[in-house]
């Protein structure tokens, strides 16, 4: 079991309801009230993980027993949190694991459409390029061929 911590920047976000190791005892926070576990649900290097959270923890209100009943009033917030083991759970490594697999499939995925979207906007440019070249060609046969009938028709009118 690690050290009681109230470092907020590596706490865990999301969170669910666990059940507690057989191996480890229950204990109490700083303000003296009983712990509640919890299992880290969060996709982070805490996957999975177990810990120890205050019952007064200010992320986790307490529930009305029904809708016509309001709560009782908050006990004061507490910050604390302790992590029961340091290790994740094999399920975990395996999920981790295989979102890394789905995640650089996906990438690999996204980069070879990127590359085929672009060699075919090169191939669409290239395929414009030469339909302006030969556009051009005939254009410039078409002035040839206009000025030379321009100077046939000057000389016929000439004589």
């Amino acid at each position: 079991m690690s050290l009681p911590c109230s470092d907020q920047s590596i706490r865990p976000r999301k969170m669910k309801c666990a059940s507690l190791p057989e191996e480890v005892e229950v204990l109490r926070c700083w303000c003296d009230d009983l712990y509640k576990v919890k299992e880290v649900t969060d996709f982070s290097d805490w996957l999975g993980m177990k810990f120890f959270i205050c019952a007064n923890y200010e992320e986790d209100p307490p529930v009305s027993p029904s809708p016509y009943i309001s709560p009782p009033s908050p006990p004061p917030l507490c910050m604390y949190y302790c992590w029961i083991n340091t290790e994740m759970s094999d399920w975990a490594v395996t999920e981790i694991r295989e979102r890394d697999r789905r995640a650089w499939a996906s990438l690999d995925a996204e980069e070879r459409r990127e590359k085929a979207e672009a060699e075919k906007k090169a191939d669409e440019r290239r395929e414009w390029q030469e339909y302006c070249v030969k556009q051009r060609a005939r254009i410039d046969e078409m002035l040839k061929q206009s000025q030379e009938e321009e100077l046939r028709l000057t000389e016929v009118y000439r004589q």
